[in-house]
């Protein structure tokens, strides 16, 4: 039955509509059907006692089964509940069970599963048992090395026998090596470093038999005064026989080293075992004196533990050449020099001195230049007392050993420190030639000549030539081409080509404030050779650039030029930079440094098997020989410009009034002129070189001949014989004035001296000729006559022919009887 259908059945009955239904039922009823109606009451009323006993026990039975549908969902709620909570116990379960099944090794904080810490057990069993293996294998190991130093205490003399627990060792190694290399080269597996540490142990179990053969052979040694010099000779016979056995011991395990060990397995490559152990006592000494807390360990006096092992070497020389080389004249190490040896191993003490020196001195520029030129010192030194590579045990086991680099490499080979000394010198000359432009005395012509040439200087000249030779000491020593060619690009052309550019400002600022140069440069920067740079404006600069002042300032700068081109042109022709510049010409780094750097001249070609014909400073004497013939240049223009502004005032002035009837007297306007040629020509002589003297006076004469012969007689118009006499006078006197100043400098004489003068001077007698002699010139001159015939005819009235016909025609033509 439904749930709605119990409700309704519930419900208590309607009155209304019970009393509604039985008004319809009694009106649907017949007359007839009334009478029955009383029967139809009782029928009703035993049905309604029927219906409510039913009515009693069905509520009984509702009410009844009510109750136990009620105690029965009572129970099957508490059932579903626990199912609830049985179900929700087992959905924790299960994902706890899923989050046990997750591995350890995914993403999250969860532990390990079973599965996983079972093979992590066996894992930590198996490294447990490798270990247990490992131990086994290291104890083993131990206990053969322990058993072989024993072994060679026992021993009296080394053979292979008594070292054959040391081999037992090597094999062991070796086995074991075998094994292990499947595991090490398996590229799942990480090495066990085993074999690594077993030769560690097999190396140190070879080294400590060396040390206690070493040990009793410096015993035996210092028993003979060693490390001090001995006197082998006047030693006892017991003492020299301990030392014999000793040193033969210890060549002999050499020699079973050279036998059992492979030449890349080796433990020692650093000399002879004898040899090392007499260096041993040497070192020690050494450690006390120079690096320890004792006054003898200076950083500013490296000369002092270089020089103490160079005499350590040279003391002990004679022993080593004859004790110590017959005892090894009876091994198979007999082509080896003890002496070589020894000295070879005595480099390493120093070594490891300047390794650990370098590194204080690198912020001390002036210590770390001391110590490098103190270690090439030594190097060189080394060399000359005899000492080479080729006989040492080095070069005998063919390590690739050419060349001995030196001690100085331990520096020079670390670019860092390369760099740093490199850095250093440079800023040192860089300050040392700014304290020589800068010098008051700088630009001051100094008054020694040079012993070669005879070629005056400024003081600024020679003190570059000697700052720029000084550079070359500090490097010349260096045994690499290119460590020589950082210096020389470095520091030695710049600073050459920045002397260049400074006296090449100077004839800038000449040029700039000069009257005798027709240019302005604006703003140009005002210096002078005389040193001063001060800035001042209240400054005549007429006064700076005139007079012999004037020239004095442009031959400053020419000798200054000329000094330091001639230096570069003997520096270029010295062995050192011949040699450098080949060197550099064959190395291909080199050459491509060359063709980069524009102070040096190109490189040969690469096939070429010649040596380079120029030299290095060829590209830097080039501009520096453009700047000799500029200043050349600018004191010709400066001195015939000089003369030339004063001779405008003589040209301008009015002829003499107070001339005598036979003698010809000269204008007073021309004293000035002829003063001033005189003086600038005394200065340039007693200035500069004879050679450049000349060239400059025959370049100064020949241009005040052509400017003298244009305005005084070609273009000055028409003039008479009077005239002419003065003209002729005015041009001997500008060469005996030039003669009176040259005083006899010139090789050839009054010949040399008038050569440039000689077409004035034929002018100048031609223009005075008269009578006969004007009239055969004009004749010959304008006549028929061929120009040989011409010329004799020069030659006989005048006495020079060195003018051509043509210009022999316009100087007739000026005066006012030529008639053509």
């Amino acid at each position: 039955m439904l749930s709605e259908q119990i409700r309704t059945l519930l419900q208590h009955p309607d009155l209304e509509v019970a009393n509604r239904e039985a008004i319809a039922y009694i009106n649907e009823l017949s007359v007839e059907d009334l009478s029955q109606l009383d029967t139809f009451v009782l029928n009703s009323q035993r049905n309604k006692e029927r219906f409510n006993s039913n009515l009693s026990s069905s509520t009984f039975e509702i009410n009844k089964t009510l109750h136990e549908s009620k105690s029965s969902t009572n129970e099957c709620l508490n059932s579903a509940q626990e199912l609830s909570l049985l179900r929700h116990a087992f959905a924790d379960e299960l994902t706890d069970l899923s989050h046990e099944l997750i591995s350890s090794l995914s993403a999250g904080d969860g532990g390990p599963t079973l599965l996983e810490e079972i093979e992590t057990l066996q894992r930590s069993l198996k490294e447990l048992s490798s270990v247990k293996e490992y131990v086994q294998i290291v104890e083993h190991a131990l206990k053969l090395s322990e058993a072989a130093s024993q072994q060679i205490d026992s021993s009296s003399a080394v053979t292979l026998s008594s070292l054959d627990v040391y081999q037992s060792l090597q094999g062991f190694v070796v086995n074991v090596s075998r094994a292990c290399s499947v595991v090490e080269d398996s590229p799942s597996t990480v090495g066990l470093h085993l074999v690594t540490f077993l030769e560690k142990i097999k190396e140190k179990t070879w080294s400590n038999i060396k040390d206690k053969l070493s040990s009793t052979l410096s015993t035996a040694a210092e028993a003979l005064g060693w490390p001090m010099s001995v006197d082998y000779a006047s030693t006892a016979p017991e003492q020299r026989q301990a030392f014999e056995a000793a040193f033969s011991n210890l060549m002999r395990l050499e020699t079973i080293n050279e036998k059992i060990h492979s030449p890349d397995k080796r433990a020692e490559k650093q000399g002879l075992y004898a040899i090392q152990a007499l260096v041993n006592p040497v070192s020690l000494r050494f450690k006390y004196h120079f690096e320890g807390t004792r006054q003898t360990n200076r950083l500013d006096k490296p000369e002092w533990y270089f020089t103490h092992i160079l005499n350590i070497a040279h003391e002990h020389k004679h022993f080593m050449e004859t004790v110590a080389q017959s005892l090894l004249s009876s091994t198979e190490f007999r082509d080896i020099n003890a002496w070589q040896e020894f000295s070879f191993l005595l480099q390493s003490i120093l070594s490891r001195k300047l390794q650990k020196t370098v590194p204080s001195l690198l912020q001390r520029p002036s210590l770390l230049a001391h110590t490098i030129y103190q270690a090439l010192t030594f190097d060189r030194a080394f060399i000359e007392e005899g000492f080479q590579l080729q006989n040492t045990s080095i070069a005998r086991r063919g390590d690739g050993y050419k060349k001995w680099d030196g001690v100085s490499e331990v520096i020079l080979g670390n670019q860092t420190w390369f760099d740093a000394w490199l850095f250093g010198e440079k800023k040192f000359t860089e300050d040392q030639y700014n304290s020589i432009i800068s010098a008051s005395d700088a630009w001051l012509i100094a008054d020694e000549e040079s012993d070669a040439t005879g070629l005056k200087s400024t003081n600024s000249a020679r003190r570059i030539k000697a700052l720029e030779e000084q550079v070359t000491d500090r490097y010349s020593l260096l045994p690499s081409t290119v460590q020589r060619t950082h210096f020389l690009i470095t520091i030695q052309l710049p600073l050459l080509e920045a002397y260049r550019e400074r006296v090449s400002s100077s004839l800038d600022a000449f040029e700039t404030l000069s009257s005798a140069f027709v240019r302005a440069v604006p703003g140009a920067l005002s210096v002078s050779l005389s040193g001063r740079d001060d800035g001042t404006v209240n400054v005549d600069s007429r006064k700076l650039t005139s007079g012999v002042q004037g020239v004095e300032r442009l031959c400053k700068a020419l000798l200054s030029a000329a000094y330091i081109a001639l230096s570069m042109e003997g520096w270029g022709e010295e062995l050192f930079f011949l040699e450098l510049w080949a060197d550099m010409n064959q190395n291909p780094l080199l050459r491509t440094r060359i063709k980069e750097n524009a102070l040096l001249p190109s490189p040969i070609a690469v096939d070429a098997t010649d040596v380079p014909q120029e030299t290095v400073f060829e590209e830097v004497i080039s501009r520096y020989q453009k700047l000799i013939v500029r200043a050349e240049d600018m004191i010709v223009q400066q001195v015939c410009g000089e003369v030339e502004s004063v001779l405008r005032t003589h040209y301008n002035s009015t002829k003499s009034e107070t001339q005598l009837e036979e003698d010809i007297a000269l204008s007073q306007t021309l004293l000035a002129p002829i003063a001033l040629l005189s003086s600038h020509l005394t200065f340039l002589r007693t200035t500069l070189a004879p050679a450049t003297f000349t060239s400059l006076y025959r370049r100064i004469a020949s241009r005040l001949a052509e400017h003298i012969l244009q305005r005084q007689i070609l273009y000055r118009g028409h003039f008479d014989l009077k005239e002419g006499r003065i003209i002729c006078a005015e041009c001997e006197l500008w060469v005996e004035t030039c003669n009176a100043a040259l005083a006899g400098t010139l090789s050839g004489g009054r010949v040399r001296v008038e050569a440039p003068w000689l077409n004035l001077l034929q002018a100048g007698k031609l223009v005075r000729a008269e009578g006969e002699a004007w009239a055969k010139v004009v004749k010959a001159t304008f006549g028929l006559q061929s120009d040989e015939e011409w010329k004799k005819i020069m030659v006989d009235v005048v006495g020079i022919s060195n003018m051509t016909r043509a210009e022999v025609c316009e100087v007739l033509k000026r005066r006012e009887d030529c008639g053509h």
